[in-house]
C-alpha cells in the first residue's frame, strides 16, 4: 500500500486518508476520489491531498478483516460481515466463551496491521453478543501478511463458546447448633438462582447434621439419585484436608482434586470427585449472591468445561474480588460494579394528547406502512434492551392496538393530561425493583431513531467511569433518546407537570456523556403536520435539545 501526500492531479481513483469538511459537503474517510471530486476540491482551494492507493497483492480491510474472523471463529459462534476494517464475532447461544490465549497472542505478534480482541476467557455470554472484534488498522494490508495470519491459526479455532446445558444439581447443607433454618432456605434459594442464570433448574435440596457418617450418606443418596454434580454447604468452613466435608466425601468413594483456590471471596473451596461427577465443597460466601470464586467453577461445569487441579490454581489473576479500599463498595443506591455490561432497559413514553397535530393522534400517524409509535417499539426491541415499558394515556386502546403483538410491557397512565412527568413516574415505577442499571426514554414521535443510534448510547454507558447520563448529539447539538443511570430514577420520578429532567443534566454536568450521532434522527420528532409531511418527504426536522 502506496500512503502519501498527492497533487489533486495524481488522486484519481486514490482512497482519502482524512475526512474532510468543505462547507456543506464532507468527504469521509476511505473515499475513493473520482473526477467531481477532485473538481469540489479544487473550487474549495484544496491542491493536495493525503491518500493511499493499492499495490499488487494487497488485500482489502474488509476482505482481511473477513478472512482472519472466519479462521477464528468455532462452535457456536458466527462472523458478522466486516465494515471499515472490522469484523465482529458474535455468541449463537447461552455459553462460556473459550480461548486459546497462547495462540491468540501468537496471531497478535505476526504483524501490526492485524488485531484480535476478546472478551476475557470463561465470560458468561448470551446469543448475540458481540465475543472478539478482528480490526485491520490500515486501509489494506500484503496478502503474505493474511497468509501468515491464517497459517498462524491453522488447526482447531482459537475461539468457541461452550453451551451451558441444565444439569442435575444436588445442594447438601450441614446443620450445627445455632446454624437457623432461614440461613439454610436462604443458601438454597440463592443456589437455584445461580443456577437459573446459567440456565438450569432448581437444585435437589438436601440436610443432615455436620457430622462425617451422616453427610456420607447424603452424598451416597445423591449420587444414587442421578445427581450430576453435587455442592456441600457446611454449617462450619472447611479448615483441612481431613476435615468433615473432605472426609465424608472419602467415604463417598470421592477423590479430592485440590482445596483451596486463588480467588477472593471463595478462598476455602474444595474441589473433589466421584467417578466422573464432581462434588464441590463450598466457600462460606456462597450464601451470597455476590461474585465469588466458586461461580467461576460452577460456570465451567455447567457449560461440560473440564475443571482441574492446574486450571483452579490458575484463576490469581483478576482473582481479587473482595471490595478493597482502591476498589469501594458502592454505596446504596449507586450503579453496581459489576464486571458484566450494564443491564439497560428502555421507556417509550406514548401518553401525550399531541394537542399541536390538531385533531389527529400523531403516534397512530403512519410513516413507511407504520404507525410512529411502533417505529420507536420496533427500534427498543432491536436493540436488545432487558426489558421495553410503553406508557400510554390518550387514546391508549389505540395505541395498544397500533402496537399489536410486540412483546411489550403496556402500562396506563392515568394521570397522562398533567404531563410528560407523570408517564415517566409511571415507567419507572415499573422498573423499581428490577435489576437494572440505566433507562433509556424513548419519545414516540421520533420514528427514525434507529436500533443502532440506541446501541451507540448503551455502549458509551458505563457509570462506574463516570458515565451515568448518555446524550446523543448531532452537530453538536443534545437530543433524545437519553440513557440514565438508576441513581437519578427516584429524582426523576418526583417531576411534576409537563417537564422533563433536563435540569438534572445541567446538574450533574462531570457524568454528562455527549454521544455523537451520525445523523439527525436524535433530533427529529414530529409535533406538527407539517413536519409529518416533511418526514414522509425524507426532509428533516429537527427538535429542541434533550428533555426526556
Amino acid at each position: 500500500m502506496i500512503f502519501g501526500s498527492l497533487p489533486l492531479g495524481e488522486a484519481e481513483g486514490a482512497l482519502l486518508v482524512h475526512s474532510l469538511k468543505l462547507g456543506k459537503t464532507a468527504f469521509r474517510k476511505g473515499r475513493k476520489l473520482s473526477p467531481e471530486d477532485l473538481k469540489t476540491l479544487r473550487a474549495a482551494g484544496i491542491e493536495r491531498v493525503t491518500v493511499v492507493r493499492f499495490e499488487p497483492g494487497d488485500v482489502t480491510e474488509d476482505e482481511a478483516a473477513q478472512r482472519v474472523a472466519a479462521a477464528i471463529c468455532g462452535e457456536n459462534l458466527e462472523v458478522a460481515a466486516p465494515f471499515t476494517g472490522r469484523s465482529n464475532l458474535i455468541a449463537r447461544t447461552h455459553g462460556l466463551l473459550v480461548v486459546d490465549r497462547a495462540r491468540l497472542d501468537r496471531l497478535n505478534a505476526v504483524d501490526e496491521a492485524v488485531t484480535l480482541a476478546t472478551l476475557p476467557a470463561f465470560d458468561v455470554v448470551a446469543p448475540g453478543d458481540m465475543v472478539a472484534t478482528v480490526k485491520i488498522i490500515p486501509f489494506a494490508v500484503p496478502g503474505e501478511v493474511i497468509e501468515r495470519c491464517l497459517w498462524t491459526l491453522a488447526g482447531d479455532p482459537i475461539l468457541q463458546v461452550a453451551a451451558l446445558r441444565p444439569h442435575a444439581v444436588t445442594l447438601i447443607q450441614t446443620r450445627l447448633p445455632g446454624l437457623k433454618e432461614s440461613v439454610i432456605d436462604k443458601t438454597i434459594a440463592i443456589m437455584n438462582e445461580r443456577l437459573a442464570g446459567l440456565g438450569s433448574g432448581p437444585a435437589q435440596d438436601r440436610r443432615c447434621a455436620h457430622d462425617e457418617r451422616a453427610l456420607t450418606a447424603e452424598i451416597e443418596a445423591a449420587l444414587k439419585g442421578g445427581a450430576e454434580m453435587v455442592l456441600i454447604a457446611g454449617a462450619s468452613a472447611i479448615t483441612d484436608r481431613r476435615d468433615v466435608l473432605p472426609a465424608a466425601i472419602g467415604r463417598a468413594g470421592g477423590t479430592v482434586d485440590h482445596f483451596g483456590m486463588p480467588v477472593d471471596p471463595g478462598n476455602l473451596m474444595l474441589l473433589a470427585h466421584v467417578g466422573a461427577r464432581p462434588v464441590l465443597g463450598l466457600p462460606g460466601c456462597v450464601r451470597s449472591p455476590k461474585l465469588n470464586g466458586f461461580d467461576w467453577v460452577l460456570q465451567r461445569l455447567m457449560a461440560d468445561l473440564p475443571v482441574t487441579r492446574q486450571d483452579i490454581m490458575a484463576m490469581g489473576t483478576g482473582g481479587l474480588l473482595k471490595e478493597i479500599p482502591t476498589r469501594p463498595q458502592p454505596r446504596a443506591g449507586s450503579e453496581s460494579l459489576a464486571p458484566r455490561a450494564p443491564k439497560v432497559a428502555a421507556i417509550i413514553l406514548a401518553a401525550g394528547r399531541s394537542s399541536r397535530m390538531g385533531a389527529a393522534n400523531k403516534l397512530m400517524a403512519e410513516l413507511d406502512g407504520k404507525p410512529l409509535v411502533a417505529h420507536a417499539a420496533d427500534a427498543a426491541l432491536a436493540a436488545r434492551l432487558e426489558r421495553v415499558v410503553v406508557v400510554t394515556g390518550h387514546e391508549a386502546e389505540r395505541v395498544r392496538q397500533a402496537l399489536g403483538p410486540r412483546k411489550l410491557e403496556i402500562l396506563h397512565n392515568p394521570d397522562y393530561a398533567s404531563g410528560i412527568a407523570s408517564s415517566l413516574a409511571t415507567g419507572l415505577a415499573a422498573l423499581k425493583d428490577s435489576a437494572i442499571d440505566g433507562v433509556l426514554v424513548l419519545l414516540g414521535d421520533m420514528p427514525r431513531v434507529a436500533p443502532a443510534q440506541l446501541g451507540r448510547l448503551i455502549s458509551a454507558f458505563n457509570p462506574v467511569e463516570g458515565r451515568a447520563i448518555c446524550v446523543p448529539t448531532f452537530n453538536g447539538k443534545r437530543g433524545n433518546p437519553v440513557l440514565w443511570g438508576k441513581r437519578f430514577f427516584e429524582p426523576m420520578a418526583h417531576l411534576k407537570g409537563d417537564v422533563g429532567a433536563r435540569h438534572l443534566i445541567a446538574e450533574n454536568a462531570e457524568l454528562v456523556a455527549e454521544v455523537a450521532m451520525p445523523d439527525d434522527a436524535v433530533l427529529t420528532d414530529v409535533d406538527t403536520p407539517q413536519a409529518l409531511d416533511a418526514l414522509r418527504r425524507g426532509e428533516s426536522q429537527s427538535g429542541g435539545d434533550a428533555t426526556a
